[in-house]
């Protein structure tokens, strides 16, 4: 386990619900579809990206995650312009292109993500900032250029729990990342993900954890039928909110999951 990227203890086969309502193979094949295309024209547009308005970035992400089959129920907003440092709990694969469309930022990922099919390309041409997460060395010169880029006004995305867990629980925020608004003197913006089915239950289907593939998890979201995203945006924590990284994590925490935490247990268990 790695001091910067931390394993949660969820599993597919522990913590993953099936959708309960399955959509034909069909319906799923044509989901699937469109969102690779909807990736392809991402990956054409990179170069005319700082041209790209954000407003329709952030619809573009919202069409993603709506053409794998989840409606999108986003509440509040981020600043629009300047440096901020937007971090959420990390639940799916979905949760990427959430946060985009809360507002568009350089992304904070492992360096897997770039040996990912056409997402990772998409990644590594939108200016993602990759980390790796077996060389805690690395760690200072990684919140060094985190900082540059908050100090020069854009806004970067992270998921501080260094790992996806299921929605059941949560892990803690790891602190490195918090350094870097401190020493770059922006804002925080946290936001909670969360994702629920039509009648109003929680769900892990869309969760992507343990040893879960990509291509399962792919396939378990365009199958199911009314899944929903809930994106919350949090009131921003200032860098005075705190005398130090720990404190301004804390801070950006969001608040525990409706689940008892004695049924992820028993589950993991």
């Amino acid at each position: 386990m790695s001091a910067w990227l931390p394993t949660a203890p969820c599993t597919p086969e522990a913590c993953v619900q099936a959708p309960g309502r399955i959509a034909a193979v069909p319906r799923a094949v044509l989901r699937l579809t469109v969102v690779l295309l909807l990736l392809l024209t991402g990956i054409a547009l990179t170069p005319f990206g700082a041209r790209i308005p954000a407003s329709l970035v952030r619809r573009w992400c919202r069409w993603i995650v709506r053409a794998a089959g989840v409606r999108v129920r986003i509440t509040g907003a981020a600043a629009p312009t300047g440096g901020l440092l937007l971090v959420a709990n990390h639940i799916s694969w979905l949760d990427i292109p959430l946060l985009a469309a809360v507002r568009p930022a350089r992304m904070l990922a492992k360096t897997e993500v770039r040996h990912w099919p056409v997402a990772g390309a998409l990644a590594a041409r939108g200016g993602t900032l990759f980390i790796d997460r077996d060389r805690l060395r690395a760690l200072p010169g990684t919140v060094a250029r985190i900082t540059g880029a908050l100090r020069e006004g854009a806004a970067v995305a992270a998921f501080p729990e260094g790992s996806t867990w299921c929605g059941r629980a949560q892990g803690t925020f790891r602190r490195a990342v918090f350094q870097a608004a401190l020493d770059a003197g922006v804002p925080v913006q946290p936001v909670r993900i969360g994702y629920r089915l039509s009648d109003g239950r929680a769900t892990t289907a869309p969760a992507y954890v343990g040893d879960d593939t990509l291509l399962a998890s792919l396939w378990r979201v365009a199958t199911a039928r009314g899944l929903i995203a809930e994106v919350e945006v949090r009131n921003p924590v200032p860098p005075s909110a705190g005398p130090d990284r720990r404190t301004l994590a804390r801070a950006a925490q969001p608040p525990d999951t409706t689940a008892p935490a004695w049924t992820h247990t028993v589950l993991v268990a």
